[in-house]
């Protein structure tokens, strides 16, 4: 009975380190997005690669993030016409319309600022790619040896991708609407798993308590 209590005890204590580990952790990156329609769509290539034609509108948002599924995507105007409005056609050019969303206070890295969010009509050359686009309106840009992007504008200073805990100390809090500070709230209490947990320990030790107490019963 011993031995069986001390395994129920092990499992339970896994238990407990896997809901902990539930708190995934993120990267802080620069996501690339393409404009469908009236939505943004998770880019299937990297800026290097992406060639946009004439009239096509692509964003970019620096946020911590999982991976695409959970990525934050760019905030504000992403109406071609309106960006571009200013920047007449010309032959042998095109004109791509780009969304730079810096990302909020809370995805920042420590001691940084992110710029506000802001829009670009790039005029490039038939054949560019969105790096070459971006380039011609937000540069300086930075890249690591991997050409993964790591800023734009210079934003940020430091670091590439790097991966963070999902509840960064170092970050200020979120700046949002009540009621999704109140979803968030109840999104990022004790999950599930770990009361289960708390309650397995509650009642293993109950029942060693219990068997303990048999025991002396029975030697009495």
């Amino acid at each position: 009975m011993t031995r069986r209590v001390v395994l129920l005890f092990l499992a339970a204590f896994l238990l407990l380190g896997s809901a902990g580990q539930a708190q995934a952790a993120g990267y802080r990156y620069w996501s690339f997005w393409d404009r469908d329609g009236d939505k943004w769509v998770y880019a299937t290539q990297g800026p290097s690669l992406a060639r946009p034609s004439d009239g096509d509108v692509q964003g970019f948002r620096f946020a911590v993030s999982a991976n695409s599924g959970d990525a934050a995507q760019p905030r504000g105007t992403a109406d071609f016409a309106s960006i571009c409005a200013k920047t007449p056609a010309e032959d042998g050019t095109k004109r791509v319309a780009l969304v730079l969303d810096f990302g909020a206070a809370s995805d920042a890295p420590p001691g940084e600022t992110p710029p506000a969010p802001r829009t670009a009509c790039a005029r490039v050359s038939p054949d560019a790619t969105t790096a070459d686009a971006l380039a011609a309106v937000a540069d300086p840009l930075r890249y690591d040896n991997s050409a993964l992007l790591c800023a734009i504008a210079g934003y940020p200073k430091s670091g590439c991708g790097e991966q963070v805990a999902e509840q960064d100390p170092t970050t200020t809090p979120k700046q949002q609407p009540a009621a999704d500070a109140a979803d968030d709230a109840a999104d990022d209490g004790p999950s599930v798993g770990l009361y289960a947990g708390i309650a397995v320990v509650a009642a293993l030790a109950g029942a060693a308590t219990w068997q303990a107490r048999r025991r002396r019963n029975a030697t009495d």
